[in-house]
């Protein structure tokens, strides 16, 4: 490192200027040197890092830190001060010095400072590189990332967003699938007009019909007065239905019915509506394995699936982690330890988990930088090398997620809702995968909800 930096000291009294001079040079740094202020001024645009003194002949530091600040020199600075002028170092570093020395200081202590300002110095260039990347070609609209796969999505979202096709996003949990669907609404023609988002699995069953296509008063009991649903309250926008694989067999048809011909009825009335609206759908499951269930129709999954997206997780274009790093944490300087140690994670929880696992080790942070010390992901040992730090000894990845489902079947004592939830998959999912195994009937017991 030191080779590459020109260090600039500023100080008045010979004998420690030249002293200063002989230990820095042997340290392999360039050096310039100036007794007073204003020299110091006028060299430091061309300096890495400057070392002053706070006592100067003329300008004193803090107001040579005050007029550095003015011509916009972002060279780290470090004061030197006596032991009676504390206060001076104090207000020197609320002026915006990096840190201080105070005299006498051992030489060793004086390399270690000015090693540790210059790699914060280049920690935030970097930093301030990744920020310049986020505002051009890697970004679209709230979206970012430079890796191939995103920047194919990206060119896509271009081409079909001012179209009114149905667009089908697939891709695990966390991919960031809510973010697609708004910007592709925000970059169609609809944009000023309603995005509407339905969460298909927080919709109870016997609520989903009347929720999406609204009721009429007295179509049922509390029924006071009339109310339109999802898709007439986005008339003219986009309706985003996440985790479309949940939306059961009898409210199917009806959206089949939307998609085909832009027509709905309220429930309890036999008048039919016009909705103009968009359609973006997500699922974190195989629709067509759905298929072979049978719990998703297949003329509804085509209708769906007229621009399928697919969203890839975290662990397969890790190259955008700086990018999403860099958003995330705002101002603050992240160590390249600490970036070694999120680029090693697998990240099952995806961008979202990211983003968590961010908040947390920003929160409690032991300094002014992000250190790897301070990132919070449990057992990161995990993450590193191939499948067998993860996976038990002798066990296929289907015998291990087979594994998996019978614990979590285990817990839920056979609840097939609660053990989907501890899975992270919708109902539908875990019927399949059981039925798959030979366990959808005779195997399981408790409720079946």
């Amino acid at each position: 490192m030191a080779a590459e930096h020109r260090i600039l000291v500023i100080e008045d009294e010979d004998k420690l200027r030249r002293v200063l001079e002989l230990q820095l040079k042997s340290g392999g740094f360039e050096i310039e040197l100036a007794s007073n202020g204003e020299d110091g001024r006028r060299l430091a645009p061309h300096a890495d890092l400057i070392l002053t003194d706070l006592r100067l002949p003329g300008m004193d530091g803090l107001s040579l830190m005050e007029r550095l600040r003015e011509e916009g020199v972002t060279a780290p600075v470090i004061v030197m001060t006596a032991y009676g002028t504390v206060e001076s170092a104090v207000q020197a570093m609320k002026a915006g010095a990096v840190d201080f020395l105070l005299k006498p200081f051992s030489l060793d202590h004086l390399m270690t400072v000015i090693q540790k300002a210059l790699e914060v110095r280049e920690l935030k260039d970097e930093n301030r590189r990744l920020k310049l990347e986020l505002g051009q070609i890697h970004s679209f609209g709230n979206l970012i990332g430079h890796s191939p796969v995103m920047r194919e999505i990206f060119s896509t979202i271009e081409r079909v967003a001012p179209s009114r096709s149905t667009i089908l996003l697939c891709g695990e949990s966390g991919t960031g699938k809510d973010r697609l669907a708004r910007a592709i609404h925000q970059h169609s023609p609809r944009a000023q007009r309603p995005f509407v988002k339905i969460n298909c699995t927080a919709l109870p069953e016997n609520l989903m019909e009347s929720e999406l296509f609204g009721f009429e008063k007295g179509a049922f009991t509390g029924a006071v007065v009339a109310k339109p649903g999802k898709f007439e309250q986005a008339d003219g926008g986009t309706v985003f239905l996440d985790e479309i694989g949940d939306v059961p067999l009898a409210v199917q048809v009806k959206l089949l019915r939307i998609l085909q011909d832009r027509e709905l009825e309220r429930l309890g009335s036999n008048r039919t509506r016009s909705v103009d609206v968009r359609v973006v759908a997500a699922t974190n499951v195989d629709l067509r394995a759905a298929l072979e269930e049978g719990t998703f129709r297949e003329d509804l999954y085509y209708r769906l699936n007229v621009v399928p997206i697919n969203v890839p997780p975290l662990r397969d274009r890790k190259e955008d982690i700086p990018l999403l790093v860099s958003r995330f944490v705002g101002d603050v300087v992240v160590t390249d330890a600490a970036m070694e140690k999120l680029l090693s994670w697998h990240w099952p929880g995806n961008v979202r988990e990211l983003e968590n696992v961010l908040e947390r080790s920003l929160l409690l942070r032991r300094g002014d930088v992000l250190d790897a010390a301070d990132i919070r992901i449990e057992d990161a040992a995990r993450s590193r090398g191939s499948a067998d730090h993860f996976l038990p000894e002798g066990l296929t990845l289907d015998q291990y997620e087979q594994q998996i489902v019978r614990e979590a079947m285990r817990r839920a004592n056979g609840n097939k809702s609660q053990a989907a939830r501890l899975l992270g998959l919708t109902r539908n999912a875990l019927r399949y995968r059981l039925s798959q195994m030979g366990m959808e009937s005779g195997e399981t017991s408790g409720a079946d909800n």
